[in-house]
């Protein structure tokens, strides 16, 4: 990380990938060219669980390169009146693979839609019987996580453990 004085430390960096609204997952196609999709997240302890349909692009890719760079952008405020941005940032490396196993599937499922559709859970099982054959899980396990931030006071000067810098 070239900013080391924005660098945050790793429980920052999980916290901002539990509360992002989605995620960018990027990975290398067949043609070893670069794929980049959103995806909506859930982790638990040190995988990161999405889902998606059986088929597509997205699969090919995984199943032929499976090493994967997950971003996640958590609060953001853009400062117009001074050039800057306000942010809080994650990027996590791993390796994605199929979950094969039921059960593990539907915890993945639960997980994810416990935390992106709460109140939506009392029809969590009938379209989990009714959806699950066509619904493919994926996990990423977690091998290096870093996280970012860009706080600012009111006049747009960046706040640097606590302190106002004077750059």
């Amino acid at each position: 990380m070239r900013r080391k004085d924005r660098e945050m430390p790793r429980e920052f960096a999980l916290s901002t990938a539990d509360k992002c609204e989605y995620a960018v997952l990027s990975m290398t196609d067949t043609d070893s060219k670069p794929y980049s999709v959103p995806i909506s997240i859930a982790r638990m302890e040190n995988t990161i669980y999405f889902h998606c349909a059986n088929t597509g692009k997205k699969l090919v890719c995984l199943r032929a390169h499976p090493q994967v760079c997950l971003v996640c952008v958590g609060d953001t405020h853009r400062m117009a009146h001074v050039f800057t941005t306000e942010f809080e940032s994650t990027v996590i490396r791993g390796t994605a693979s199929e979950v094969l196993q039921v059960q593990e599937k539907i915890t993945a499922l639960r997980l994810l839609c416990e935390r992106h559709t709460p109140s939506n859970m009392p029809a969590f099982n009938r379209e989990v019987k009714k959806h699950l054959a066509h619904t493919a899980v994926w996990k990423i396990e977690i091998e290096s996580i870093s996280g970012k931030q860009n706080k600012c006071d009111k006049n747009g000067r960046e706040i640097k453990s606590g302190k106002i810098s004077e750059d």
